[in-house]
């Protein structure tokens, strides 16, 4: 088996709904979700959808028997997640999980991504700083 594996695209699509101080609030179509996330470089305009990839770094991830997935809170910046592995990547160490919105999550508290397979459902809490890295050309398309 490859150090990497996948079985789906890592880019969430939303739109902005607020945009201020390298922050911005992402609404998710066809769910409650507005999460508050950081972005590095150009806000891009309030009511423009976006594309792009939410990474975060994951704190003690629990593969679980039980549940769906969620993004918790609905509202506000993404603390605790629960969903299916979509992706590992061993070399940097990091798991995708689809949780209403797909993250790319780095392993923390020696964990190793190695340890995962995709299909594993888990459930964990993120640290504060969720980030959304836009796609090029991916802003402003309606």
């Amino acid at each position: 088996m490859s150090a990497t594996a996948s079985t789906a695209d890592p880019n969430v699509l939303g739109v902005v709904q607020e945009a201020k101080e390298g922050m911005i609030v992402l609404a998710l179509p066809g769910t409650d979700y507005k999460m508050h996330l950081a972005v590095a470089g150009a806000l891009p305009a309030v009511g423009v959808r976006v594309s792009g990839r939410i990474t975060a770094r994951a704190k003690r991830v629990d593969v679980v028997t039980t549940g769906g997935r969620f993004i918790d809170p609905v509202l506000g910046r993404p603390r605790r997640l629960q969903g299916r592995i979509t992706a590992t990547d061993a070399a940097a160490n990091t798991i995708t999980v689809f949780c209403g919105a797909p993250f790319t999550c780095e392993l923390t508290m020696e964990k190793k991504a190695a340890d995962y397979h995709v299909g594993d459902l888990v459930a964990f809490d993120v640290e504060r700083g969720a980030k959304l890295t836009l796609r090029t050309g991916a802003a402003g398309h309606h």
